[in-house]
């Protein structure tokens, strides 16, 4: 059974994510386009960065209603991997599927650089590639990656591991100055309550080979695929 890779109109980190999953790591992988109603062949599926719809409204706030998510939603609630990356990120989140919301970076300006975010939960399906405390080098590129949730949410995120990343300085040191946009307690990355949901702002098809700078990113996808070898058959 293959992993899925979302396309929305707009999106265009598409064929980078299904370099890494095909290319790098060898697995059956296959797009989706945003129609597709019935994703049942499919192990796992990743929502990849770009700008969906064109981000009108709000980042997101249109591909949530694509036809495809009714189906994403329900790969989610069998338990099933589902990963946003950036845009993905934000669609997740207008869908209802990660709590909280996206706003504009601080200082209202696209951000594009590598920055470090430190591993939070290493037992998470998406991070068991990596040791809790690890820091990761990764790129973001995005305009509304400013994440934000109330203080009753925010704990609730914390008190069950569901912050899984948060923006650092090289030595792991969760600091302001490290974060690139503002987000509420340096998050770059978090999951649901059953942990089969994550969504990050951080681009790590970015940075899955040495050519691009940094392997860091492999380490996510190893992490699927490895979740995935384990829990077979589905």
């Amino acid at each position: 059974m293959p992993i899925g890779v979302v396309i929305f109109p707009g999106t265009n980190c598409d064929q980078d994510t299904f370099h890494v999953l095909k290319e790098v790591l060898e697995q059956d992988v296959r797009y989706v386009w945003h129609a597709e109603t019935d994703l049942q062949d499919l192990n796992a599926v990743v929502l990849p960065g770009g700008f969906a719809h064109g981000d009108y409204l709000r980042a997101g706030a249109i591909a949530r209603f694509s036809p495809v998510m009714d189906a994403v939603r329900q790969m989610a609630e069998a338990g099933k991997p589902v990963l946003g990356i950036c845009n993905g990120f934000q669609v997740l989140l207008e869908a209802g599927l990660l709590p909280g919301a996206m706003r504009r970076n601080e200082g209202q300006r696209f951000v594009c650089q590598f920055v470090h975010v430190r591993v939070e939960n290493g037992d998470s399906p998406f991070l068991r590639a990596c040791l809790r405390g690890q820091v990761l080098r990764m790129p973001v590129a995005h305009g509304e990656g400013n994440y934000y949730a109330d203080p009753e949410t925010l704990a609730g995120l914390n008190a069950s591991g569901r912050i899984l990343l948060r923006y650092c300085t090289p030595d792991g040191t969760v600091d302001p100055v490290a974060n690139p946009n503002g987000s509420v307690e340096n998050i770059a990355g978090i999951c649901s309550a059953a942990g089969n949901v994550m969504g990050l702002m951080p681009h790590p098809e970015r940075c899955s080979e040495m050519i691009l700078g940094s392997t860091d990113g492999r380490l996510l996808f190893e992490s699927v695929v490895r979740s995935l070898t384990e829990r077979r058959p589905l």
